[in-house]
């Protein structure tokens, strides 16, 4: 167990510096991050104070959310050009080499999740911090589960047109359904029936929640375990469908074992059409634009 540790760590330290070195990964983890944060808090927000936490909490969703989009690409990018097969000589296999790429993309994404909140409070002077304990928690859930997701459309396709295909349709979805970008009050009632079906949806619900009603891990406990049981799955299935070699292709039923991943949310997008509560959420976290802050708030 020591010597699969150790090699796993070499490979994450390795695949840090790789990732670096990957412009595409670079745009989707830092600077697209960091110009959401500008339009959101500088134009949408308009100088007000108020509104920046609803707002950080929708850009931490991207930050987390982008990341099965750079991870993806820069494994495709890896096994197209080779280098997967150099690190198929190494004593580690499939399950090690996908844990070294969540383990470094969540290091590569904690930089930026501290950064938006230093620009938040120093630039946009939002008032308080919300739970950080939750937010933490939330991002790490979300950054993993994102990240694994990204290694199952890597895992499904066999070009990097395939790729981008298949990632521009999930971000589409991720970034428009979810109340990323559009508050999930205002979407239409079919659209918000699907959204709640959608992981990035709980993401950002829950986000909100931590940044503005300061909840705790407890109120917050079937969005953390749907998440944690889509990223297990989606590893599990990742991991079996994983290819070293460039020549080698996916199966045609690999897509298939692909939505598997999304089971935990079709139950609690279930759960949610019939006694769920994230309408409320939703609504009352975006009046809280329009509200002073409570003392409670800001001592927090």
């Amino acid at each position: 167990m020591s010597h699969l540790l150790h090699h796993t760590w070499a490979l994450t330290l390795s695949r840090m510096r790789l990732a670096m070195r990957n412009r595409a990964f670079l745009f989707f983890s830092l600077i697209m991050p960091i110009t959401f944060l500008f339009i959101y808090a500088g134009i949408f927000g308009r100088g007000n104070t108020q509104a920046v936490p609803y707002l950080l909490a929708e850009v931490l969703a991207l930050t987390v959310m982008g990341s099965f989009w750079g991870l993806s690409v820069q494994l495709v990018t890896f096994r197209e050009q080779g280098i997967l097969r150099r690190f198929r000589v190494t004593p580690v296999g499939a399950s090690a080499m996908l844990a070294s790429s969540l383990v470094s993309n969540y290091f590569l994404t904690m930089p930026t999740i501290v950064i938006e909140f230093f620009l938040s409070r120093s630039v946009f002077h939002m008032a308080g911090l919300g739970n950080l304990l939750t937010t933490l928690v939330l991002v790490t859930v979300g950054t993993v589960t994102f990240a694994s997701l990204g290694l199952i459309v890597a895992s499904v396709t066999n070009t990097m047109q395939e790729t981008q295909i298949i990632n521009q349709i999930l971000w589409f979805v991720f970034l428009f359904i979810s109340g990323a970008t559009i508050p999930f009050p205002m979407l239409p009632g079919m659209v918000q029936a699907v959204a709640v079906f959608l992981p990035a949806t709980y993401l950002v619900s829950g986000l909100q929640r931590a940044m503005i009603d300061h909840a705790g891990l407890g109120s917050l406990g079937m969005y953390m375990a749907s998440l944690v049981g889509c990223a297990l799955i989606a590893f599990v299935v990742a991991a079996q469908l994983f290819r070293w070699e460039p020549e080698s292709k996916a199966p045609r039923q690999a897509k298939l074992w692909a939505v598997a991943a999304i089971i935990p949310f079709l139950l609690l997008g279930i759960w949610e059409t019939v006694n769920g509560d994230l309408r409320s959420h939703a609504m009352k976290n975006l009046q809280s634009i329009h509200e002073p802050y409570s003392i409670e708030r800001i001592d927090h």
